[in-house]
């Protein structure tokens, strides 16, 4: 794992700067804190900060293939290297180290673009072609590992994160008033927006191109959901009627068969391996199969909370004593979690309308302090077998639209969020008001998740006038802007799939890609120097799992159906069928318990929200008066008051005092190549 870092000049009479390329490497050594390396060329300037895993002695970047013609700086891994690497030396390709970084190389030289299709990782990476005078750009098909760029001053600048493009001090930026409206409805911009104005990401499961003075950005691959369930078992399921007993055993054995192969290749390091261990079923799956069906030794590492309505103790030692590892936890409280607020906003370099990041920073940092690089985790389940709340909600209100006026049919929403006070039987008039709003447009593209962004969006009746009169501007100068419900790339065919099919495509899309692996994902883990690894992810398991039926995923109201019928053979029933307790953390609690933080009266101060200019000072103040009396918020209030605190810190951390970066240098372990054309 790396953090990559490129300039590259349109025109060819410009120097690269080895300084700023030193300096933006400086920006994110803890991306790679064991070796640096940076490669100048013509008109091309190339670094990485290395995370050694794999191949620790001659995996050092930038790297070459076999005549100095092509160039690359690597982020990620990619798994199935040794296959394709055995492929490519039957082609006659020629290998000087033992890493996968190398393996695309060639994979590239043979394959071009469509090498993307043949790896089975997660990655960014960037590869010079000096033959070309082309350089390419891709990210993995979730985007679990970050790429950012912006063109300025005729030139393409490129990191793994944004405050290495930033430490370029001739690149001024702003806050990006879309993206900020996004955040306070989606939970996070829509990709290829940022935060900040200019600069964008390249998008998951997409490649760039840039040649000459061009710049294009193509898709390799998108999320599917078959119209028919066919070819699971090499024979086709018949639509509408049930499946045997025999068939959903096979289906069982097929999908342990594959979850068990993801997490093998997974495992492939130089270095230990850990594994995180929440409690829940997704975590417990990953850590029976590493700890019974492969040699690998592990120890496994939690969160746990004092407050029951976030803590899982119980379920992660009850885990942990059944697999027999040695287990680490960490406690997290409000008090931490506020204390490191900061830093966690300093690395997710976007606003957050949840806490939730923070103890993951802390989990990450105990693994880092247990000499860990590498941990695999559960995420992906719940999107992709109908874990979440969302796929309930998004059914009862299915059921109940087709009879709206019916007096029984809505009585199922009070099995919805049991860990919500809000959502309890004495509230039942207002769940029922709420979930009723727009019942019947079940042809809506954005029908599964309107009721949770209109949740969302209340909390922008805070943002300042001047800022709204400036948003309505944006957008109407935006030609395809967001409206009202939404704004997200829609694929052709999904008017075609069923409606738990379009909430998990709206899911992964948004929240799974966007936010989890971005926010309480990578960006978490890597403040640490951590590498997380997602077996549940491997693109072959997500293929077999969207054609599977439905109702083997959300069975009735019961979640992820089929992976509890296939774990109740290895893992305790207690914990296999244990209905599911989403991850979060305290909010309100955090900021304004009896713990004091001067950052929280600085940034919400009545001068910095002018200053800003985002937010309603009055109106800001209103809402932190009734939370500092511990009054019972909302959840749109909670979101809120994460959400403000988050963006004036961006403001703070990235516009107002962004620092100073130290350059790395001649004392770190760096190797720099400079081209035999200079």
């Amino acid at each position: 794992m790396c953090g990559i870092v490129g300039i590259h000049h349109f025109n060819q009479h410009q120097i690269i700067s080895e300084k700023l390329l030193r300096t933006m490497l400086g920006a994110i050594r803890h991306r790679g804190p064991d070796q640096f390396g940076l490669y100048l060329g013509k008109y091309i300037g190339l670094g990485s900060a290395r995370l050694s895993i794999i191949d620790l002695l001659t995996g050092q970047q930038p790297m070459c293939n076999e005549d100095g013609s092509i160039w690359i700086v690597f982020n990620g891994e990619i798994y199935n290297y040794l296959e394709l690497r055995e492929d490519l030396e039957v082609l006659g390709h020629q290998f000087t180290t033992k890493s996968d970084t190398e393996v695309i190389l060639h994979l590239y030289e043979e394959n071009g673009s469509d090498a993307l299709s043949l790896m089975n990782g997660q990655f960014a990476f960037a590869i010079w072609d000096k033959n070309k005078n082309e350089l390419f750009l891709a990210r993995d098909r979730f985007g679990i590992r970050p790429l950012f760029y912006i063109t300025h001053n005729n030139t393409l600048t490129f990191a793994s994160e944004i405050k290495a493009i930033l430490a370029n001090r001739h690149i001024s930026t702003e806050i990006d008033q879309i993206t900020l409206d996004q955040v306070f409805t989606y939970w996070s911009a829509i990709s290829p927006r940022t935060i900040f104005k200019k600069i964008n990401e390249l998008p998951p499961g997409h490649y760039m191109r840039v040649y000459q003075d061009k710049i294009e950005i193509n898709s390799y691959w998108q999320l599917e959901f078959p119209d028919r369930k066919h070819d699971l078992l090499e024979k086709p399921f018949p639509l509408g009627e049930p499946l045997r007993l025999g068939e959903v055993n096979e289906i069982i054995e097929k999908l342990y068969s594959l979850l068990v192969d993801s997490t093998r290749i997974r495992l492939r390091a130089d270095i230990p391996v850990g594994a995180y261990l929440s409690g829940g079923l997704d975590s417990s799956i990953i850590a029976h199969i590493i700890c019974k069906e492969t040699s690998t030794p592990i120890e496994t590492f939690s969160i746990t909370f004092d407050d029951l309505q976030y803590d899982e103790s119980k379920y992660q030692m009850e885990m942990a004593s059944h697999l027999d590892v040695k287990h680490h936890t960490i406690h997290v409280t409000p008090q931490k979690i506020g204390q490191i607020f900061p830093k966690v906003i300093w690395h997710t370099e976007i606003p957050i309308l949840r806490t939730s990041p923070a103890p993951m920073y802390l989990l990450s940092k105990l693994v880092n302090e247990n000499n860990y690089k590498v941990v695999l985790t559960g995420e992906g389940a719940d999107e992709f077998f109908c874990g979440y709340n969302i796929y309930k909600e998004t059914k009862i209100r299915n059921f109940w639209a087709m009879n709206p006026d019916s007096n029984k049919r809505p009585l199922l929403l009070k099995r919805l969020y049991p860990f919500i006070s809000d959502f309890s039987d004495r509230n039942f008039n207002f769940l029922l008001a709420f979930y009723k709003q727009g019942l019947t447009r079940t042809g809506d593209a954005y029908y599964s998740h309107s009721s949770r962004w209109r949740t969302t969006r209340q909390s922008k009746r805070l943002f300042s006038r001047q800022f709204k009169e400036g948003l309505d501007n944006e957008y109407n100068l935006e030609i395809g802007a967001a409206t009202q419900d939404g704004h997200v790339d829609i694929p052709t065919n999904f008017h075609k799939w069923d409606f738990i099919q379009k909430a998990q495509f709206l899911e992964c899309t948004i929240f799974m890609s966007q936010y989890l692996l971005s926010s309480q994902g990578d960006r978490m883990a890597m403040a640490n120097s951590v590498e997380g690894r997602f077996p549940f992810l491997d693109h072959h398991l997500i293929e077999f799992s969207n054609q599977l039926p439905t109702q083997l995923k959300l069975f009735a109201l019961n979640e992820k159906f089929i992976l509890k019928k296939m774990a109740t053979k290895y893992i305790p029933r207690s914990i296999s069928y244990r209905s599911k307790q989403p991850y979060r953390a305290p909010i309100s609690e955090s900021f304004l318990g009896d713990h004091s933080l001067d950052y929280i009266d600085e940034v919400l101060s009545n001068e910095y929200l002018e200053e800003t200019g985002l937010f309603e000072p009055k109106a800001v103040q209103i809402l932190m008066r009734k939370a500092r009396k511990m009054e019972r918020l909302s959840e749109a209030n909670e979101m809120a008051i994460a959400g403000i605190i988050s963006s004036q810190l961006i403001h703070s951390l990235f516009i107002k005092d962004f620092p100073t970066f130290t350059q790395i240098t001649k004392n770190d372990d760096i190797k720099v190549v400079y081209d035999h054309e200079l």
